[in-house]
């Protein structure tokens, strides 16, 4: 019995998949990211030699102030908002959003791999938020509006 031939073409929904899909997609990946952010943090603080510069209030030569913690708690609401954001803007804001907000993460958690010497697991931790704000970043770049 001859097998029915087989199409090489990919089905329009797949090359362009509905855009609910898309926003709900950047959303996990801000989930997924955030949680890679909290939990590289959670294990820093079981580093005793990184807790005891933390509760002296200077890791390395950078001193935790006021200050400092407040720009973290900004640069840390950034993936917290986009959870929602993604989901909720219309298409042309979400998408500019994302590529912002992924640049920005991306670029934030590069510039701690060149603060003095990541250890492993924050290295593990790094890459792993740095390949995930990219997809972001490279998943927003490529969305494109559904075509009428």
């Amino acid at each position: 019995m001859p097998h029915p031939e087989r199409t090489l073409s990919t089905p329009s929904a797949a090359i362009h998949p509905p855009p609910r899909d898309i926003q709900r997609l950047l959303s996990a990946l801000w989930v997924f990211a955030m949680f890679n952010y909290l939990y590289a943090d959670v294990v820093g603080l079981m580093d005793s030699t990184l807790l005891a510069q933390f509760l002296r209030g200077q890791v390395g030569s950078l001193p935790i102030t006021g200050e400092f913690l407040f720009a973290a708690a900004v640069l840390m609401e950034i993936p917290i908002a986009m959870t929602l954001l993604s989901r909720v803007l219309p298409y042309r804001a979400n998408r500019w959003a994302n590529i912002v907000a992924g640049i920005i993460k991306t670029a934030a958690v590069a510039g701690t791999l060149s603060i003095g010497h990541p250890t492993g697991y924050y290295l593990f931790f790094a890459l792993i938020e740095i390949a995930c704000t990219t997809l972001i970043v490279v998943l927003a770049w490529r969305w494109a509006p559904r075509p009428a």
